[in-house]
């Protein structure tokens, strides 16, 4: 029976949840600031509150038509993308399945009367593997991917996060994973690629700037209507399938604990001049990670 580690740090009080912005494949390559953030997420996260004893990933790369679990006893990584350095292909991220937790997750969300399938079958993308290499590179920590409606708002994936508020009172890291910005358009703008330096675009920082402010003042009416509210929304996103996850960990992290106080960006640097790679932390203990 594969159960999920008892460890004797179990973590003492509530893990914070997390959206990291995972950019492109590239990023398990050439982590940049971004990845060097990640190489120190993991020890901080052990440090603050004991290693979770399981993973559940809401990833920007997979997308299905109501929530899904995949409830795998043994993940690989998956190469879901093409015209990337080939070296990708020959990196490994074998972690196990967290099929009990699948069932645990069945039951939050059917008690909030939220739609939850679940399948035996394993595997986890390139939003998923790239940053946990970094974070928990010995991939012991079992992994759970949760596949997520895109066609669902904002509020609507806030309250599937929020479901699953009780798990980080059980050791269970929640994560969101995406990009702060993510138009390649943009980034491959002028029929080649930016330089990886570029300064910062006026509609990036803007936007990135706006999200920060709002999550800082815990303004989540604003948030939940960024597409209409936040500077360049739909430049930064032209569809947004890489900033729905944050709404998920935000939920996870205070959409049931209004009073955990507001959130933190724990980290915040740019590629490409458009490509943003920002995270965030959510709900009590989020600010602990501020200094990673």
């Amino acid at each position: 029976m594969n159960t999920l580690p008892q460890p004797t740090n179990h973590p003492p009080r509530r893990l914070p949840s997390l959206f990291l912005s995972h950019g492109s494949p590239m990023i398990a390559l050439e982590p940049r600031a971004a990845g060097a953030f990640m190489q120190r997420l993991g020890p901080a996260i052990a440090a603050a509150f004991g290693r979770p004893r399981a993973i559940l990933v809401a990833s920007a790369h997979t997308l299905t038509r109501e929530p899904v679990l995949l409830a795998a006893r043994q993940h690989q990584a998956v190469y879901d993308f093409g015209g990337f350095d080939p070296r990708l292909n020959r990196l490994r991220y074998d972690a196990p399945g967290a099929p009990e937790l699948a069932t645990r997750v069945a039951a939050l969300l059917q008690a909030a009367g939220i739609p939850v399938h679940r399948v035996d079958e394993g595997g986890l993308d390139h939003g998923i593997w790239t940053p946990l290499r970094y974070v928990f590179p010995d991939a012991s920590v079992p992994v759970l991917p949760l596949g997520w409606p895109p066609h669902w708002t904002p509020a609507q994936l806030y309250a599937l996060g929020a479901a699953l508020a009780p798990l980080a009172d059980e050791g269970v890291l929640i994560v969101g994973s995406g990009a702060i910005t993510h138009n390649l358009r943009r980034v491959f703008g002028g029929g080649g690629l930016q330089p990886v330096d570029r300064a910062a675009t006026p509609e990036s920082q803007a936007f990135r700037d706006w999200f920060a402010t709002r999550v800082a003042a815990a303004d989540w009416p604003a948030l939940l209507d960024y597409r209409a509210q936040a500077p360049h929304a739909a430049l930064m996103h032209p569809s947004d399938e890489h900033l729905l996850p944050f709404f998920v960990a935000a939920g996870a992290g205070v959409g049931s604990h209004p009073g955990a106080g507001p959130a933190e960006r724990i980290h915040a640097s740019l590629e490409f001049g458009d490509l943003g790679m920002d995270s965030y932390a959510f709900g009590a203990g989020a600010a602990q990670l501020a200094a990673v």
